[in-house]
């Protein structure tokens, strides 16, 4: 019985606990309740993950009304990885939590911090499930909402105004979404996706045209593709350690998934990819930003923003597996959202539990950390080989598949720019490694201990994941291959 609910459970468990951790209050209850829900709806993701590959998509209809006048789950195997990985983050993040919010948040904050944490998780899942589009924006909303204020509780006093910044930006990318929606509906009728992908070629082109213009605006601002990923900076790099992992790791992912739905699921990639051309803007503007942002990186002596840049960059991987418009390339940027949400939020949380420890994410006092703290700077060291793209990690997966991609059509100029690329990660994740490995420590070094256990667990969960994954693919990119025959049809 609950088994035929798993989609609906999947959204309303979270919804509920969020405001029973205000009834609850105190900490250590709190905590103890959050992180069982985190689980708990991972476990679920799980569920609808193998039933998908055993059965094939799944709807579910909310209140028994069909599609499209009710509002409808879908969950294919897009959708569905993406529930995974997105729930898994979630719930490592927030078993990571307790000892890193003593340090960075006041403890009178610890409950709201909880609450709004499930929302954003609510929110984030409940894009990647629903198959109706205001549904969608709804869920989109709930999880900005949330980032917003989880950004600015730190304090770091320029939280506040990265918090801000993100909100308007935010809110410029969620209007243009909206007039997108609005138009599309004006034009077909519907709002279930599925429906109007069926009803789209009869539509008025012109206003098609508009509205498809306002939804890769307003999504490409989301998930900040260069050059609109201004917001990322500073909300990454000012926001609380527990808060960056968690949305550097699924926020910017789950906004690529609603641009993969509205290009393959609703316009379809012979509108978007051949009348339109969009991979002419898009692989360009990928390319830019991966060489852009790692450059900038590079220069960077704060890590937190170092890896906020490096984020932009990794955006720019996924866009330009989508904008091959092939299975392989596809596969390429499907996997990628999944092997970057692994490095990026292991990454991340170490960066935490230097934080904890060091009180600083400055790169110059890190100098001979890595006698003081070796298990998390080792830990940092594997997550930035994924970064860099070496053999064995997740991250050489991904880059893998995109030089298989552009030599599938024969361009030899986009692999060797991949190949340059991994050359700048190389460079900004040397000077780490350079200045813990291979600088005398500062004077007050002596005082630095390892993490807790409670935080090097989970970030070692992550990072093992990534070398794990980066062997067997078979799940990871054999999934990201399902989903992206579906999405283009099972045409090559």
């Amino acid at each position: 019985m609950i088994g035929q609910h798993l989609p609906v459970l999947q959204i309303i468990v979270p919804l509920i606990a969020a405001p029973l951790c205000i009834l609850l209050h105190r900490r250590s209850p709190v905590i103890g309740f959050t992180i069982l829900v985190c689980w708990l709806t991972f476990g679920a993701s799980l569920m609808l993950l193998e039933r998908v590959l055993a059965e094939g998509s799944i709807v579910y209809e909310m209140g028994g009304w069909a599609a499209p006048w009710g509002i409808e789950y879908r969950v294919d195997a897009l959708s569905a990885f993406v529930l995974v990985f997105v729930s898994a983050i979630g719930a490592i993040v927030m078993t990571y939590a307790p000892r890193s919010l003593v340090s960075e948040i006041p403890e009178a904050r610890h409950y709201l911090f909880c609450s709004v944490y499930l929302l954003c998780l609510t929110g984030l899942l409940g894009i990647a499930i629903t198959g109706d589009l205001f549904n969608l924006f709804v869920f989109l909303e709930i999880s900005a909402l949330s980032s917003y204020v989880l950004i600015a509780m730190g304090g770091d006093r320029r939280s506040l105004p990265a918090a801000f910044q993100y909100l308007v930006m935010g809110t410029i990318g969620a209007t243009f979404i909206l007039i997108g929606i609005g138009l599309m509906y004006m034009t077909t009728g519907t709002l279930n996706m599925a429906d109007m992908a069926a009803r789209l070629p009869t539509s008025g082109v012109r206003t098609v045209l508009v509205a498809f213009g306002f939804l890769t605006v307003g999504i490409s601002l989301k998930m900040a593709l260069f050059p609109l990923h201004v917001w990322l900076p500073n909300a990454y790099a000012y926001a609380p350690s527990v808060v960056t992992a968690f949305l550097a790791a699924t926020a910017t992912k789950v906004s690529v998934y609603i641009f993969l739905r509205f290009v393959f699921s609703v316009f379809g990639s012979e509108f978007v990819f051949g009348a339109r051309a969009l991979d002419a803007i898009l692989m360009p503007l990928s390319i830019a930003g991966i060489f852009v942002a790692s450059t900038v990186a590079i220069f960077q002596t704060d890590i937190k923003r170092m890896l906020a840049y490096s984020s932009v960059a990794q955006i720019g991987y996924m866009t330009l597996g989508i904008s091959f418009a092939s299975v392989t390339g596809l596969t390429a940027g499907i996997v990628h959202l999944f092997n970057h949400a692994l490095m990026k939020g292991g990454l991340f949380m170490a960066m935490g539990c230097i934080m904890f420890s060091l009180h600083s994410v400055q790169l110059e006092d890190m100098r001979g950390l890595g006698r003081r703290m070796p298990l998390t700077m080792m830990a940092w060291v594997i997550g930035g080989l994924g970064l860099i793209g070496v053999p064995l990690t997740v991250g050489f997966v991904s880059k893998w598949y995109l030089i298989e991609a552009a030599l599938e059509r024969d361009w030899w100029w986009v692999a060797a720019l991949l190949l340059a690329s991994s050359l700048l990660a190389l460079a900004y994740v040397w000077r780490v490694v350079e200045t813990a490995y291979f600088r005398e420590p500062l004077d007050h070094d002596g005082e630095v201990r390892e993490a807790p256990l409670s935080m090097l667990v989970p970030t070692w969960i992550l990072i093992g994941a990534t070398i794990v994954f980066g062997v067997m693919t078979t799940r990871s990119a054999g999934v990201a291959r399902l989903a992206a025959e579906v999405l283009l049809g099972g045409a090559p």
